[in-house]
């Protein structure tokens, strides 16, 4: 085995030993599934009592004894009456057991030590001498429905992480605890960016003036770049008749996520959960000559879709979340320079914020074509393309069949934060079977109707989202031209007050955005207060000051930054913000 093969199967293996331990310590304890995921593993159980983190030490340290003596792992094919014999005490099993045996699937008992489970594989061949007992941690508990079906039993997940070394483990732990210093959910609401109130709902964000400044200095960043390269902005309703949704193939399969309106005459409406479709309504106002084409639109608006409340999560995962988004239509002659002046804009933007970048192609998943709408022919062109503008522009990418949208294969840019963690942000796909579903065409040459091409594209994905990661990025210090507040100006005491309201104006009017603080708390602690709050630049202001027409600058980063003059300091500020310098 490779060695991520190999760790994926420590990490599998720790999930059995976890679900051993957990039953020997609370017999009753009914174990259901525990996979191997990223970093490590999981274990749902039913419990016979309430447990807390306070016992997960208690539960790691039994593993580690237990794992002394996991010197063997044993694989068997089983009938299905000694498969529903051996776990006729556990409900979950059970109905996992009767599921395979309907779908025809061999059942197979893993051994690992002396414990047994229904599993299909994937485990370390000899666990006492293959996991390092020092390279695992368990770290949260957490509810999961079974089957993630709401409408079935909440079981308690436990989470562990897992590495092939110790020091491997303490860098990822070193790391997991600087992110959650660094947390959105914790930050935004200190910064005074946004607020979640339990009268309007789980996973609907509401933004203060700080916020709101925040997502529309990003916004009007995006429609810059868009704007340079040709789109032009459109606006669409937040709900729509069910029927454009079937048109487009998202009703079927997208159905149960959707908020639904009925209305009082029974027709059955939507609120959106994208704006494509939409889109393809504004194209198909008019039949469009080839001369006439791309046509370029985009539009900044909020979506909805219907989040089970266990799995929503900050501004990571939330019911209301606008997206920047954008669709050209064009002949599929041109998509590739359509495609590359988005792939422009992609650069643009996250290298303004000191993100590098990879890509993942996503691809249909060749074993599964029933799950994909169009036909062959139009994926394969489609996929063609972009495996030409990734190879072109000579990013690292990586080929990821099995991740394409049900409509289309995309390039998924990932971006790496400043503390090592990557995230999927950006996305470009190459949509042939929209225009088809929708009958988009335009007038070639010869007078004949030709099918058309659609491009998707979302620069920050969502603002929400993109806001939880560069919140976290940034540890809250962001950049001066994004601060909400430009500068704060501190007077030394109550009689310099007025020197700093001056300051105030002439900030104000070279379009900074400043605040002059109260005189009525102590210097230290307003200068605290505009540290705690992350100002890139606080201006301190008493005798020396106001007799040397100077002004006393503070840098978040860069500390005592000297006492230019008013003007100085204006030009500097201004460079910095139009160089969107980090």
């Amino acid at each position: 085995m490779d060695s991520h093969q190999n760790l994926d199967g420590i990490r599998h293996t720790l999930a059995h030993l976890l679900a051993a331990t957990v039953r020997d310590l609370y017999p009753g304890a009914q174990n259901a599934i525990g996979p191997a995921i990223e970093n490590g593993f999981y274990q749902d159980f039913e419990l016979p009592a309430p447990i807390s983190d306070a016992d997960l030490q208690k539960i790691e340290n039994k593993m580690r004894a237990k794992l002394k003596h996991w010197t063997r792992s044993e694989k068997r094919e089983v009938s299905i009456e000694e498969a529903l014999k051996e776990f006729s005490w556990n409900k979950y099993k059970t109905e996992l057991i009767n599921d395979f045996a309907k779908e025809g699937k061999t059942i197979t008992f893993y051994t690992l030590g002396d414990f047994v489970d229904l599993c299909k594989g994937g485990h370390s061949s000899n666990p006492a001498k293959e996991v390092d007992p020092t390279a695992f941690k368990l770290t949260k508990l957490a509810g999961a429905y079974w089957r993630g079906d709401e409408k079935k039993a909440q079981l308690t997940r436990i989470y562990g992480v897992a590495f092939s070394s110790k020091t491997e483990l303490d860098g990822y732990l070193t790391m997991m605890a600087e992110a959650e210093k660094r947390d959105h959910k914790k930050l935004g609401p200190a910064l005074d960016l946004f607020v979640f109130s339990d009268l309007v709902g789980s996973g609907l964000p509401l933004w203060t003036p700080k916020g709101t400044m925040l997502r529309n200095t990003l916004d009007n960043f995006v429609w810059a770049l868009r704007h340079e390269a040709g789109y032009e902005k459109v606006e669409v309703p937040h709900i729509t008749k069910k029927e454009l949704y079937i048109t487009s193939g998202h009703w079927d399969k997208y159905k149960d996520d959707l908020f639904k309106i009925n209305t009082r005459e029974g027709h059955v409406f939507a609120m959106k959960p994208m704006n494509c479709p939409h889109h393809t309504q504004i194209y198909n106002r008019k039949q469009w000559s080839y001369r006439e084409l791309p046509q370029r639109y985009c539009n900044t608006t909020t979506c909805y879709r219907d989040e089970q409340t266990g799995e929503l999560s900050g501004l990571s995962r939330v019911r209301a979340f606008a997206q920047d988004d954008a669709h050209v239509f064009c002949r599929i002659s041109q998509a590739k320079e359509e495609l590359q002046k988005i792939w422009n804009i992609v650069h643009v933007f996250y290298g303004a914020f000191g993100m590098p970048l990879r890509l993942r192609l996503s691809l249909r998943d060749p074993a599964h074509p029933e799950k994909y709408l169009g036909n062959q022919e139009h994926w394969d062109k489609a996929e063609k393309i972009l495996r030409e503008i990734a190879k072109e522009n000579k990013t690292e990418y990586f080929e990821a069949p099995g991740e394409a949208a049900f409509y289309a294969p995309k390039l998924d840019f990932l971006a790496k934060d400043s503390i090592g963690r990557e995230w999927q942000v950006a996305t470009i796909q190459l949509d042939v079977n929209m225009p088809e579903r929708f009958d988009l065409t335009c007038i070639a040459e010869d007078g004949s109707k030709e099918r058309i091409v659609m491009l998707h594209a979302a620069i920050m994905g969502s603002i929400e989202r993109f806001l939880s990661v560069l919140i976290e990025h940034t540890a809250g210090h962001f950049p001066l031209w994004l601060s909400p507040v430009q500068a704060r100006i501190i007077a030394v005491s109550e009689k310099f007050q007025n020197y700093g309201e001056e300051i105030l104006k002439q900030l104000k009017a070279a379009g900074i955005r400043a605040e002059l603080a109260d005189s009525n708390e102590t210097l230290g602690k307003r200068i605290r207060a505009a540290q705690v709050e992350k100002i890139p630049y606080v201006l301190v202001v008493g005798e020396k000051e106001v007799e040397a027409k100077t002004v006393s600058v503070r840098h978040h980063k860069r500390g005592d930054d000297g006492a230019p003059t008013l003007s100085e300091l204006i030009q500097k500020m201004q460079k910095e913000i139009v160089e969107k310098s980090q």
